[in-house]
């Protein structure tokens, strides 16, 4: 049966990742490594590609994900303040007219 007549396999990221190192790493050729995995080499170049242009991510994450992190929390902190203080205008206004509602009930 042809590859174009069998069921559609997906492979997870770190067999993609361990086909890739068999090339880069090991040597395999890459036309080895698709006849083993029943892949067409376009494809084992667009994971390649793939990986070149995302690998970055791998070094970037830790500084700029505590980056993110830290900024949400300071922005978390501050829309609480924020909140903190509109329900403390609130409850001061609902206090006054309470109030006013029993000045001019009196009357």
């Amino acid at each position: 049966m042809s590859k174009s007549g069998k069921q559609r396999r997906h492979f997870s990221g770190s067999e993609k990742v361990a086909l890739l190192k068999r090339h880069l790493v090991e040597k395999a050729p890459v036309s080895q490594l698709c006849e083993e995995a029943d892949i067409y080499p376009t494809q084992f170049y667009g994971w390649l590609k793939e990986f070149f242009e995302n690998g970055h991510a791998v070094f970037d994450n830790g500084r700029k994900a505590k980056a993110v992190e830290d900024g949400q929390l300071a922005k978390i902190e501050r829309l609480e303040a924020k909140l903190q203080r509109k329900n403390e205008v609130l409850a001061e206004l609902m206090e006054e007219h309470t109030l006013l509602k029993k000045e001019l009930g009196e009357l």
